[in-house]
């Protein structure tokens, strides 16, 4: 069970064990295939105007964020953008771009795929493979799924870094992915961020929330 993690060869252990292990299994293939039918409605019925994610068989609809959240979006999609764009490595995503996983579609705040993996995206394509980075800005509706179940989902499907930011305390959390698992490299609200997806791109973790050093660190990634 080496493609499993410890806690996901224990369950799968403990379930062959029991001596109605195929009528759990058979309840278990049911209820996805369930909840495979109801994606594919998701699919079909999600439109552009709706910020919406599909996560363990329930529709999930974002309501509309605070200017805050709004502004930290925009300064880490900036800064990013703007070094992936000069240094050209691939394609920045911001709040709109699904990423299909296994089980579960996600919307993350801002996203970035290395150029292996963006030089195959087509300009009508709707749905996106795990990104190599994700940045997620927390709120208090998205603080347990950001945490749970998307911390888990981008682990598991190799997602090399991945940021929890929070707004009230003005800190960011970088995690990095070792040996299949997500180590808490930084957790801070000054000093330097050393981004592990993106090749040499450092910068002041203070121009996540100040508008004027992050124009100022952009000016100076366009001017090198």
């Amino acid at each position: 069970m080496n493609q499993f993690s410890d806690s996901e060869a224990q369950i799968i252990s403990s379930i062959l064990q029991m001596p109605n292990a195929p009528i759990i299994l058979q309840k278990i293939n049911t209820e996805l295939d369930k909840e495979k039918t109801k994606r594919n409605k998701f699919y079909n019925e999600i439109t552009e105007q709706v910020k919406a994610e599909f996560i363990n068989g329930e529709i999930i609809v974002h309501s509309p964020v605070i200017k805050l959240h709004n502004e930290i979006c925009s300064n880490v999609h900036r800064l990013i953008d703007a070094y992936v764009y000069a240094k050209d490595l691939g394609f920045v995503g911001i709040e709109k771009i699904l990423i299909q996983l296994t089980r579960n579609d996600y919307e993350p705040d801002v996203c970035f795929f290395g150029k292996e993996k963006s030089k195959k995206f087509k300009s009508n394509q709707k749905f996106f493979p795990a990104p190599d980075l994700v940045v997620e800005v927390l709120s208090k509706s998205t603080e347990k799924r950001d945490r749970g179940i998307k911390f888990q989902d981008y682990q598991a499907h190799k997602v090399m870094e991945y940021w929890i930011i929070a707004p009230s305390g003005k800190t960011i959390e970088q995690y990095v992915l070792k040996n299949k698992k997500y180590e808490l490299l930084t957790k801070a609200s000054s000093g330097e961020i050393n981004c592990h997806a993106i090749k040499n791109l450092k910068f002041d973790t203070k121009a996540l929330f100040n508008r004027k050093l992050n124009y100022t660190i952009i000016q100076q990634i366009l001017a090198s």
